[in-house]
């Protein structure tokens, strides 16, 4: 990765850690130097190297002998909608939906932890305080907006997004665990594609997708897309 040849990036490797996506597996991160001057042109760089990143740090896994997150991009262009995510768009076109900075709100938090206790328990951030929660989402370097979606004011979602210089990034998404029918992660993401789009931007990363999650199977279905493996960004309609 050549951003400066005047310019060194440290990157760091963890011990080995039961994986949070794979039963039964251990884990591996490469994270980027803490203390590095990192900025929204170097972070663009690293993202499309396959990077993300969780708070302030920037990292990937690196896993002994396995391969199974596959950072994943749509390029917004191209992207076509299948009949679901059509029948998705439609459904939610009565929400009303804004662009916020990103700091903590107490609204957005609440249903955060809503969000976790019905779709993620006993997934290691039960009982998540608002100070663990603003440092896993907010960013102090780079430029991250809070999208909220609303019905009639009361909020049923919101998405993290980070901007970079050619693409989206879609941090995280959490959302009114009854709204079920109105599906909302999926809208979030559609949302995102069509707002990346009309900035003319390239793509929306959407981190990394595993075959054996059933809880990543969602991001297979946005096509097309891209998949970096061995032999740089692949293609898959």
């Amino acid at each position: 990765m050549n951003r400066d040849t005047s310019e060194r990036l440290d990157l760091y490797i963890t011990p080995e850690h039961p994986c949070g996506y794979i039963d039964g597996r251990l884990a591996r991160t490469v994270f980027v130097d803490p203390d590095i001057a990192m900025d929204n042109r170097l972070y663009t760089l690293l993202a499309s190297h396959g990077f993300r990143r969780n708070g302030p740090n920037v990292y990937r896994p690196h896993c002994e002998g396995c391969h199974a997150c596959v950072p994943l991009r749509i390029p917004v262009a191209e992207f076509q909608p299948d009949r679901g995510q059509i029948r998705v768009w439609r459904r939610n076109q009565d929400l009303r939906v804004s662009m916020l900075d990103a700091v903590s709100r107490p609204a957005h938090f609440e249903l955060y932890k809503r969000y976790l206790e019905a779709r993620h328990p006993g997934g290691g951030m039960d009982g998540t305080g608002e100070p663990e929660y603003a440092h896993f989402l907010m960013n102090p370097w780079g430029r991250t907006r809070m999208v909220e979606m609303r019905d009639a004011g009361a909020l049923l979602a919101v998405a993290v997004m980070d901007e970079l210089d050619d693409a989206l990034s879609a941090v995280y998404t959490f959302y009114e665990p009854s709204a079920v029918r109105r599906s909302l992660g999926t809208f979030a993401i559609l949302w995102q594609i069509e707002e990346a789009r009309r900035r003319g931007l390239r793509w929306l990363y959407l981190g990394y997708w595993i075959a054996e999650s059933r809880k990543m199977a969602y991001k297979d279905r946005f096509k097309p897309h891209e998949k970096l493996g061995a032999d740089g960004w692949q293609r898959e309609t």
